[in-house]
Formats: C-alpha cells, sequence, structure tokens
C-alpha cells in the first residue's frame, strides 16, 4: 500500500527540514549537495548526496541512507548501503517507531555507515 496523503504531509516536511539543514555551504552546492526522494508506493524515502565529476559528464548520486515504512509494524526500516552497492538493513538499530528517530540516527551516524 502506498503512502497515504496524510502521511506524507506529515513526514515529507521532515525530510526535507533536515536535508536542508544539512545541505552544504551555497558556495559548493555546484560541486556536492543533499537532497532526498519519497518512493510512494514502495513507502521508501532516501537521502543522497549529489556529486559533480569532470569523468561521469555531470552529477551522480550518492545515496546516504534510505528508511522504509512497514505499514503492518507500525515501524521504519532503516538502511544503509555497503561498498556491494546494496542496501543493508542497519545493524545497530534495524528499525525505530518514528520517523524522527531515523533522522537523529542519520544525524549523529554513530557507527559512520552514512557520512563516511
Amino acid at each position: 500500500m502506498a503512502f497515504t496523503e496524510k502521511e506524507l504531509k506529515q513526514w515529507e516536511p521532515m525530510i526535507a527540514t533536515f536535508v536542508e539543514k544539512e545541505r552544504p555551504p551555497e558556495k559548493v552546492r555546484s560541486q556536492v549537495d543533499l537532497d532526498y526522494s519519497i518512493d510512494i508506493d514502495y513507502q521508501s524515502i532516501e537521502i543522497f548526496e549529489f556529486r559533480s565529476s569532470p569523468f561521469r559528464n555531470g552529477k551522480f548520486k550518492v545515496p546516504i541512507a534510505k528508511t522504509k515504512w512497514v505499514r503492518r509494524q507500525k515501524v521504519w526500516k532503516v538502511y544503509w548501503q555497503r561498498a556491494d552497492m546494496k542496501w543493508h538493513i542497519y545493524d545497530p538499530l534495524a528499525e525505530v517507531k518514528t520517523l524522527d528517530k531515523f533522522i537523529e540516527e542519520v544525524k549523529e551516524d554513530p557507527k559512520a555507515c552514512f557520512w563516511g
């Protein structure tokens, strides 16, 4: 089941506010910037960087963190992307009850899984 409009109205501003606060200074955003995407159908939110590269003819996406809403359990599953370029459950905190807790964990990054 997709995100409802009520859920989107509640959760998108939270992610948008976090991303806006964490974005790099304006003068370097042409080189590196932070953004997010919401997949309504898969009930997931991904945070990523855009980085510029002369070798890739423009910008490329660098995944930071992902969370997926599991409606039946009323939890957010937390994921990080390993060197194999696949999403893996974030072992220290596999799920959280609120999107705020996901944002807090990504921001603090106590295991250096999200920001490196």
